[in-house]
């Protein structure tokens, strides 16, 4: 067993906009049933950088409560190896294998613990934005008895390894679609999650693949990836040539994958009557829109879509396999020292996808 050094480097989250890169943390200990892992990347979620840019939704506002818990270390699409192991570990796991998690740490005591649906747990204790749970932009992290921890193949490449946790969000977002071979079905958004729920889609076989992006390159990437037709909005009529395409009907299935409010509304406009639309994304700003469209004008079934329950074992294999596309994804790779550069370059998109840190 490796002997752990008693400090570490790691990026420390004290309030919105107070980010810290700090080398003297402590590195945490395995408790009973806990192991600690030497993380070998973690990527930057689009959630977190708008946590760092202190969206409500993390922070709270007039309609909704702070859930973050400063100080906490960020970051929850993190690769490790097991480096130390406490007594009593369920699972069969030993020192030197590759693992990632489930972002929830589940509290297996609620109401949605005990029925199964752990993803929705009442305590709600997430990887890398709570201090209990600190998450992976450090070199060492703690994986509590509670959390959901699967091994990843050794000889996996670490820009494939760290897209495991958001392709199995982007699985569970497009499964509550409930898309058959019929379906004309519009994705919104082509970044890491978008491009995802591309190759997965794929396999679900619709009728039509239609991926909406603000961004070139990203839309070649979705169409090499399954897409059959891809749109940007910033040149072309997407709700035009979406109603064209249907005979003025709309999709049948709409997946908000941007976290732009603009993306639901271009949504409403060109989803048909009865029609599904799934709710992905993390907002920095409200959405507003017209909710007469959603109960009057069309009766839509409106979904939202949170982590990636029961996804990760299915998407390990498929990314394993070559089944669920990812050459391309993981554009960039930067030491820890570098976060600042590395949520900027990830904040705004320009030439990048996903963002990771090498501790």
């Amino acid at each position: 067993m490796e002997k752990l050094p008693k400090t570490m480097k790691a990026l420390v989250s004290y309030g919105a906009g107070d980010y810290r890169l700090e080398t003297n943390v402590p590195v945490p200990e395995a408790g009973i049933g806990e192991i600690i892992i030497k993380i070998e990347a973690c990527g930057i979620c689009a959630g977190d950088v708008k946590a760092e840019h202190g969206a409500a939704m993390f922070w709270g506002d007039n309609g909704q409560n702070s859930w973050v818990k400063p100080p906490f270390i960020p970051g929850h699409e993190f690769v490790g190896k097991i480096v130390q192991m406490g007594t009593d570990v369920k699972g069969d796991f030993k020192v030197g294998d590759r693992v990632v998690a489930d972002q929830i740490v589940p509290c297996w005591e609620c109401r949605f613990c005990k029925t199964g649906k752990y993803w929705m747990c009442q305590k709600h204790d997430i990887f890398g934005f709570q201090s209990n749970v600190n998450g992976g932009m450090a070199e060492y992290m703690r994986l509590p008895k509670e959390a959901l921890v699967y091994k990843l193949p050794k000889d996996m490449p670490i820009e494939k390894a760290a897209l495991v946790e958001p392709y199995a969000c982007a699985k569970h977002a497009v499964d509550r679609g409930n898309i058959s071979n019929e379906d004309v079905v519009v994705l919104s958004g082509a970044g890491t999650l978008g491009l995802g729920m591309v190759g997965y889609i794929r396999m679900k076989n619709p009728k039509t693949l239609v991926v909406l992006d603000m961004k070139d390159d990203r839309l070649e990437l979705a169409k090499k990836f399954g897409a059959d037709i891809v749109i940007n909005p910033g040149k072309e009529d997407a709700i035009k040539k979406i109603m064209d395409l249907t005979e003025g009907y709309g999709c049948d299935v709409y997946i908000e994958a941007t976290g732009h409010p603009s993306s639901v509304n271009q949504g409403l406009s060109m989803i048909r009557k009865l029609g599904t639309f799934v709710e992905f994304s993390v907002f920095g700003a409200p959405a507003t829109v017209d909710w007469s469209i959603i109960g009057d004008r069309k009766e839509l079934d409106l979904l939202g879509a949170h982590l990636s329950p029961y996804c990760f074992e299915p998407v390990i294999d498929w990314i394993a396999k070559g089944a669920l596309p990812a050459d391309g994804v993981v554009t960039h790779k930067f030491p820890l020292e570098q976060c600042k550069e590395a949520f900027e370059m990830a904040g705004k998109g320009e030439g990048s996808l996903k963002v990771l840190l090498i501790p």
